[in-house]
């Protein structure tokens, strides 16, 4: 009998030891072995091309000008009511041309779907301009541009930068009303709950893609992505810069919605990183527009400009309810499944 145990443990041992053998260190650890290698090709796109082309809005010439910009909306709203009364203004201004994408159901739907929308304007705008591009993006769309770079390592080379405004890099605790099995919420609102599957899958392997610069603004005063600081990322081999609005402008007041659409410290933030090699550097950044109560391109009398982020109030207000949805993206029990190329076994 004690023979019999002892033959026992040692066999025990010995399959242990060689299945430890047999996993990298790094992965056993996190898990990052359940998610495909981040050098693998990435699928086909599933949206067709004519609906992909159709969705695309584009401005000035490609072939001249600064650097330029892919602009990603939040969830819930379309790319005008988040950015046609202040960034594309002052892109226009620059003479710098950009494009931006109508996500379906008002970015409320699958983010695995507004990714190849992501993927699209990428290759396009590469090919259209000749240059690297960089993603500038709001909540949502500071990160989901990630998912595209994370999952079609070929677009990685046709972008130079990331920018994101209060990112939902890692999801947020604050979505409370959303309980699996038991309330109904949309695609992107379940995706975006910290420690999601889909927040497991993107942050997988690595964060960050060498070539390519990070740059998260967040505010200590963000009630949507909590807490303020999972906006930063820390993996990877890209150069990152994590930014807390109030190390530029102590005094800044804008909570999350705000914050990516008037604030004039993530304004300066945001031009230090586009106008510079590199990410955004503090020491950098002009602090003379802390003086402001806004970013340059908003003009608070301007109604007709003003009317689009009126418009998206039902929408947005109901980012954070569950069992409603004003958009027509359908409200699940759970979240969405993952798509099989996430995976390290593939389709």
């Amino acid at each position: 009998m004690l023979l019999r145990r002892v033959l026992a443990t040692l066999v025990s041992v010995l399959l242990m030891t060689a299945l430890a053998t047999c996993l990298p260190a790094a992965n056993a650890a996190t898990g990052d072995a359940t998610y495909a290698p981040v050098s693998r090709s990435g699928p086909a796109l599933r949206v067709p091309t004519t609906t992909l082309k159709a969705a695309m809005t584009c401005h000035g010439d490609p072939k001249t000008g600064p650097r330029p910009v892919y602009l990603n909306p939040a969830t819930s709203v379309t790319p005008e009511e988040n950015y046609g009364w202040n960034w594309m203004k002052v892109f226009n201004a620059q003479g710098r041309y950009w494009c931006t994408m109508t996500m379906p159901h008002h970015t409320f739907g699958d983010i695995q779907t507004a990714a190849e929308y992501i993927v699209y304007a990428i290759r396009t705008m590469n090919a259209r301009t000749g240059r690297k591009i960089a993603i500038l993006g709001h909540s949502q769309g500071g990160m989901s541009g990630r998912w595209a770079l994370r999952f079609w390592p070929d677009v990685r080379a046709k972008v130079t930068e990331v920018i994101g405004m209060a990112p939902s890099n890692h999801g947020t605790t604050a979505l409370v009303g959303c309980i699996p099995g038991v309330t109904t919420c949309v695609p992107a609102v379940w995706q975006q709950k910290a420690g999601s599957r889909f927040m497991k899958a993107l942050n997988s392997r690595a964060e960050t893609f060498s070539g390519i610069d990070y740059t998260n603004i967040y505010t200590r005063y963000d009630e949507v992505v909590t807490p303020p600081a999972s906006s930063g990322l820390t993996t990877g081999t890209g150069r990152i810069s994590n930014i807390e609005v109030h190390s530029v402008c102590p005094v800044d007041p804008y909570e999350h919605v705000l914050m990516g659409t008037v604030s004039p410290a993530t304004y300066a933030i945001v031009m230090d990183a586009l106008n510079h090699a590199g990410p955004a550097v503090t020491s950098r950044v002009n602090r003379s527009l802390c003086s402001r109560l806004y970013m340059p391109g908003v003009n608070p009398l301007d109604l007709r400009a003003n009317a689009a982020p009126l418009l998206a109030l039902p929408n947005l207000l109901s980012t954070l309810l569950p069992l409603v949805t004003f958009s027509g993206a359908p409200l699940l029990k759970q979240e969405p499944s993952l798509r099989c190329y996430v995976y390290a076994a593939g389709c």
